[in-house]
């Protein structure tokens, strides 16, 4: 089996890397990577002589379809992710996440893949504010981060039932674990937490959110590519809802904090309060989440504990000037 893994570098691609060499360890693998600021060489390290890395863009054919030939499987990481940079700035989300998607769509159908695995989200569905989100709900994406990814799936999805190209859709929630970048929420809590800074919660913190175990993400993807139906969508949802206060004082027990570090800013533009998934359709393939909430968040918090030097390299360069500009200069922290 031959895979081109997009976002290879990144947070959940990488840690489907590992995944592949632990349980698949015959299967060729090609990193495509565009190394933008969360994309991470070190990242796959332990791995490098048992991969193939290419540094390319998904949003550039010429890089796509070399990078594709002769693949039997294609899984889409490759996307801008943070919903504070795309209020900013959306240019990047719809180049990478909307027509990034298109590229990757297009040399697959030319060059016949057997599984194409785009990579999407809960957010998509929008606010839930009860119940669950299934499959077949309406998507009512609430911020530009969301509406891209939106595009993507239903993109993803056009190209089987037009073209039939061979289409399986993840929806995952939160996802929490090592190699994240410390934009979001785990990582920056941890990452301050270790260092005495303030932990910034959104407004009154009581916006919801499911955790899921970015292993337990990827040993979805993985049976998604070996058992998921062509043209079918698939949530991936971890069980474990939290509003940001709840997260927040989880995080700062693992990593034996004063709970004082929570810090309320000003919200953000069009904050959804909640999201929820029904994951009982993949739950009949045969997966469910193996990690218990309290031991993975621990493990995680021991990694970044034990790797201080990957992300304060990071939390010294292209971060320290993000935060700055949309964090303190604009009022957030």
């Amino acid at each position: 089996m031959k895979l081109l893994i997009t976002g290879g570098a990144g947070f959940i691609g990488s840690n489907f890397v590992h995944l592949l060499r632990r349980e698949r360890p015959d299967w060729d693998l090609t990193i495509l990577d565009k190394l933008t600021y969360a994309g991470n060489p070190a990242n796959l390290d332990t791995v490098k002589d048992e991969i193939t890395f290419i540094k390319g863009d998904v949003a550039e054919p010429a890089d796509v379809r070399p990078a594709m030939q002769g693949c039997d499987v294609v899984v889409n990481f490759a996307a801008e992710t943070h919903v504070d940079r795309s209020i900013v700035d959306a240019d990047d989300f719809i180049r990478t996440d909307v027509f990034g998607a298109y590229v990757l769509l297009e040399a697959a159908k030319e060059l016949g893949v057997e599984r194409f695995v785009q990579i999407s989200t809960d957010e998509i569905y929008g606010e839930v504010l009860e119940g669950f989100s299934k499959e077949t709900d309406p998507l009512m994406p609430r911020n530009p981060y969301s509406a891209s990814k939106a595009a993507a799936d239903r993109l993803a999805y056009s190209y089987w039932a037009t073209h039939g190209v061979p289409v399986v859709i993840s929806r995952s929630s939160n996802n929490y674990g090592p190699r994240q970048y410390p934009e979001k929420l785990v990582p920056l809590f941890i990452t301050n937490a270790l260092e005495g800074k303030p932990c910034p919660v959104y407004g009154t913190g009581e916006a919801v959110r499911d955790w899921i175990h970015v292993r337990d993400h990827c040993r979805a993807i993985l049976l998604l590519i070996e058992k998921g139906e062509n043209g079918e969508a698939y949530n991936v949802g971890g069980g474990n809802l939290l509003n940001t206060l709840e997260m927040g004082g989880a995080i700062l027990d693992a990593v034996g904090a004063d709970k004082k570090l929570l810090e309320h800013v000003p919200d953000r533009p069009g904050h959804d309060y909640r999201y929820a998934l029904d994951s009982d359709k993949l739950a009949a393939l045969g997966w469910w989440p193996e990690h218990d909430f309290a031991e993975g968040l621990r493990e995680t918090v021991e990694w970044y504990r034990a790797n201080e030097g990957w992300w304060k390299k990071i939390k010294s360069g292209e971060f320290k000037r993000w935060w700055k500009r949309y964090y303190q200069d604009e009022g957030r922290a």
